[in-house]
């Protein structure tokens, strides 16, 4: 078996992201191996995301895939994030609309209160703006649940919180 097959099988038994610093060091190789055998297996057809804490397969197909519009200000960000998780939630990605570049997508990966942690850490040590602040608040975000039932309780929470966007 081959280092890339030894790679996307690494990657398909983790329940976790992988970095791929840590598969460098797994297979003695530098992380730009890592990352060009990566760009070669993504090539190749395996659909790798690359997160901020490192690569998972995309398993979206597996559950019930949904896309919300919310607004809100920066001050609410993680209690946003906080009740999609604690409802059973996974947050994909975060969307908006740019009048300039169109639609730009955020890769998030956030499924449990530890990943908002580590999110809204790498939002303030960066001083970075989150991607809904270019739009005054509305984005979307593309959640995975277990079942539809898990949809509509973050719905309502959503909702009754002021999240949800209506016009």
């Amino acid at each position: 078996m081959d280092r890339k097959e030894k790679i996307i099988k690494t990657i398909k038994k983790s329940d976790k992201p992988i970095s791929a610093s840590k598969l460098a060091a797994q297979f003695g190789v530098s992380r730009q191996i890592i990352v060009g055998d990566v760009a070669l297996l993504r090539a190749s057809g395996y659909d790798i995301i690359a997160t901020p804490r490192g690569y998972i397969l995309d398993d979206q197909n597996s559950e019930c895939v949904y896309t919300i519009a919310v607004k809100h200000g920066k001050d609410t960000l993680a209690d946003e994030l906080y009740t999609i998780v604690d409802l059973g939630g996974s947050i994909i990605d975060v969307i908006v609309e740019h009048p300039i570049y169109g639609q730009l997508t955020g890769k998030l990966h956030i499924s449990s209160r530890y990943d908002v942690e580590q999110f809204l850490k790498k939002v303030n040590n960066e001083q970075a703006k989150p991607l809904s602040q270019l739009t005054d608040g509305l984005h979307l975000h593309t959640i995975q649940c277990q079942n539809e039932d898990v949809f509509k309780r973050i719905m309502q929470a959503l909702d009754d919180k002021g999240y949800l966007f209506k016009k």
